[in-house]
């Protein structure tokens, strides 16, 4: 029977009275299932998705709404600061990409970064305005919004730049080098030089999207355990130009140009087995320097070959009577005077660029003149010249020169000397030609000295100094040295470049940025004679001493400027050269880490010391201004290791900079590393910044087995002096 009744039921089934019977089951259920799922789903869950106004954000909660969770009541009393922090850590994997990709990490990912990051800026601006919506809101209601650091500080030290990190401490160091290259291709090259033609004006930057920094810089619980590098520099490691080979008892550098190690190293560099003297004091450093303090294997072939460097007992002496030049270097340097009147050294000759670190005795012979000259040493030499003249006092830096623009702003440099240099400027379409022509001044003198001339290699730099309009104005063979020297002049205006009949090289997009310089790559064109009064390079400085007191016509705020040089010039009259304990008489080779306008430079003016002054690429660019009043500086990002010897500096003086740095750097811990790489043993460090910083800094510091000789605490600000001891493991 059973069977019978479901045989009919099948048969009932596929008539089409049985057919509406299931459409209309299934309707039904459908709106039972639609009905209970309205009942029971809270409209606060989709409060981020249906809100089109926050008008009414304010208004407080109605008490019928049920809210799972605390994560759910957080979204709805403030639902728009929900959205801003999706739009924030949006904005942080962003950054974090291009941190990734200098580091070698990521190179596939440039131009998908490019592409972002243009949506990444409308994101920014509709952030910042509903963060302004929401502020309003919030004072209604009572509630206080939190400014970050970023906020309150001031516009020149305002970090913008798309490559925030947030600092990750570690409870202990290792501190075995990790060498890996980190090669940096060109693509990203372009992408940090668009970056910094972005972050190029004050107020660009202080429009830019600002992260605050979520906990400390240093963690105060964080144990630390350092050991040597074990690189086969050993002694005179520069963690990004000594690019070495893993295999082979030889170092091995595979290119020239810098290339930093993907995580900053983390070990102190030891010292020579033959030990480390204090310096010779200034100014008998300039006759002589301890041997053992520049010891190179090459270093002594070299001094074998010539005779102005001479190793007497433990020294490396310097004889007075002997240079490269034959007749001596005063004689080089009248003979230029004489072909070209208009140069007066010490005078409208202030600041210059010595392209290679041969004979030292150039760069003393001008410093008794009145003229500052900065070595750039050619790590490809691999003699190590540059550490010889840091040694004794003149300032040096050691950087590639290959296909990256020169760390320095435009039209800064008053003369250009290479004598003897072996680059081939009329190579690769004149670009290093160019790159000199970008960062000598309007009107300013390119010195060429060799004591031999190729005739192809002449006629070639006279077609290439044609094309560039560089106006020779003496071409002279000394009889007594036997140098051949000529001397070029840049143009003073844009008209001569309406006359070449050969536009080639071509000028400069308007876009192009000749100002920017960290990690961009040389260009083939000409940049344009800048002509308007608000631009730096139209016309030339006071002469020098008054050019240190003169502060330019194109500067943003002279108020400013003229604030800043008497805020320094009391503080180290009245705390820094007499309240720190520090004897400056011993005091030659100073780096301001974090330099603004120069003041602090200009303060020390007086002293006999020379100040390298450091504007960290992601501050806005002062260093046009630095240079205007005849002293000397360069871009740096802290992030990475400084261009420079070990023990180059007496004194590191850094203010403020960890605060401003911690939202850059994964590891700030690496600053004080490279910190200690590059001070002297018995140098100092004078660091003024907040008090959150500077306890934990002097624990580390002294796992360093620096000694803190005095702290000073205000208002939750404080300054720290410390100095570095001979101690290593």
């Amino acid at each position: 029977m059973a069977i019978a009744r479901l045989a009919r039921l099948g048969r009932q089934a596929k008539r089409p009275f049985g057919l509406c019977v299931k459409m209309t089951a299934v309707a039904i259920l459908g709106l039972c299932f639609i009905f209970v799922w309205s009942m029971f789903s809270s409209p606060a869950n989709l409060v981020t998705n249906q809100r089109e106004s926050f008008d009414d954000i304010s208004e407080p909660t109605s008490a019928t709404t049920k809210v799972s969770d605390s994560r759910t009541q957080s979204i709805e009393k403030n639902p728009k600061k929900h959205e801003i922090s999706k739009e924030e850590d949006k904005k942080v994997n962003l950054e974090s990409d291009l941190d990734k990709k200098v580091n070698g990490t990521d190179s596939s990912a440039v131009h998908r970064h490019e592409s972002r990051k243009k949506n990444n800026r409308k994101q920014v601006s509709n952030v910042k305005k509903e963060k302004d919506s929401v502020k309003s809101s919030n004072e209604e209601t009572g509630e206080k919004n939190e400014k970050s650091e970023e906020e309150e500080q001031e516009e020149e030290q305002i970090v913008v730049d798309g490559k925030e990190e947030e600092s990750e401490s570690e409870s202990e160091v290792n501190v075995d080098t990790d060498n890996g290259d980190g090669d940096l291709v060109q693509a990203v090259d372009e992408e940090l030089a668009v970056e910094k033609v972005e972050d190029d004006s004050v107020g660009s930057r202080g429009e830019g999207k600002k992260r605050k920094f979520k906990g400390p810089v240093f963690d105060p619980k964080a144990h630390f355990s350092w050991r040597l590098c074990s690189t086969r520099s050993k002694q005179n490691y520069i963690p990004c130009i000594d690019i070495e080979s893993s295999t082979g008892k030889i170092p091995s550098y595979r290119h020239r140009e810098r290339s930093c190690p993907r995580a900053p190293p983390m070990c102190l560099v030891p010292l020579s087995h033959g030990g480390y003297g204090p310096p010779v004091p200034w100014p008998e450093s300039k006759l002589k320097i301890f041997y053992k303090n520049v010891a190179h294997p090459k270093l002594a072939a070299y001094i074998k070959k010539h005779n102005w460097l001479v190793e007497y007992g433990e020294y490396l002496t310097f004889p007075q009577n002997q240079s490269e030049f034959k007749g001596g270097v005063l004689h080089y340097l009248e003979a230029i005077e004489e072909m070209v009147p208009d140069i007066e050294w010490g005078k409208n000759i202030r600041v210059v660029l010595e392209i290679g670190c041969a004979d030292s005795s150039f760069v003393a012979s001008l410093h008794d003149k009145e003229v500052i000259t900065l070595s750039l040493g050619l790590k490809d030499d691999l003699v190590d010249l540059a550490q010889v003249a840091l040694e004794r006092g003149f300032p040096a830096f050691v950087s590639p020169f290959g296909t990256r623009r020169l760390p320095f702003p435009s039209a800064v440099f008053d003369a250009i000397h290479c004598g003897g240099c072996s680059i081939p400027w009329h190579s690769n379409g004149g670009k290093h030609l160019l790159e000199m022509n970008r960062i000598l001044r309007p009107g300013g003198y390119f010195i060429l000295s060799t004591k031999h001339d190729n005739i192809e290699e002449e006629e070639a730099m006279i077609t290439l100094m044609a094309s560039i309009c560089w106006n020779i104005l003496a071409h002279k063979t000394d009889e007594v040295s036997d140098v051949g020297v000529k001397i070029y002049q840049k143009p003073e205006s844009n008209d001569i470049y309406e006359l070449r009949r050969k536009k080639n090289p071509p000028l400069c997009k308007e876009h192009e940025n000749p100002d920017a310089a960290w990690y961009v790559p040389m260009k083939t064109c000409l940049h344009t004679i800048p002509s308007a009064i608000e631009q730096h390079g139209t016309e030339w400085p006071e002469e020098w001493p008054k050019r240190l007191e003169t502060f330019p016509d194109w500067s943003n705020d002279k108020e400013k400027l003229i604030a800043d040089a008497n805020h320094w010039k009391a503080i180290i009259d009245n705390s820094y050269l007499a309240g720190l304990g520090i004897d400056w008489s011993n005091i030659r080779n100073v780096m301001d880490m974090k330099a603004i306008y120069g003041g602090f430079a200009a303060a020390l003016a007086q002293q006999k010391i020379w100040v390298m002054n450091v504007v960290p690429v992601h501050a806005p660019d002062t260093l046009p201004i630095i240079y205007e009043r005849g002293l000397l500086g360069i871009y740096h990002d802290w992030c990475e290791s400084f261009g420079t010897y070990p023990r180059s500096y007496d004194l590191l003086h850094a203010d403020h900079l960890f605060s401003r740095l911690k939202n850059r750097c994964k590891q700030p811990i690496s600053i004080v590393v490279e910190m200690d790489r590059i001070l002297r043993h018995g140098g100092w460090a004078i660091i003024r910044d907040k008090v959150e910083i500077l306890e934990p800094l002097e624990g580390i510091l002294r796992s360093l087995h620096w000694e803190i000789r005095m702290t000073y605490v205000q208002n939750k600000e404080g300054i720290m002096c410390a100095q570095k001891t001979l101690w290593r493991p």
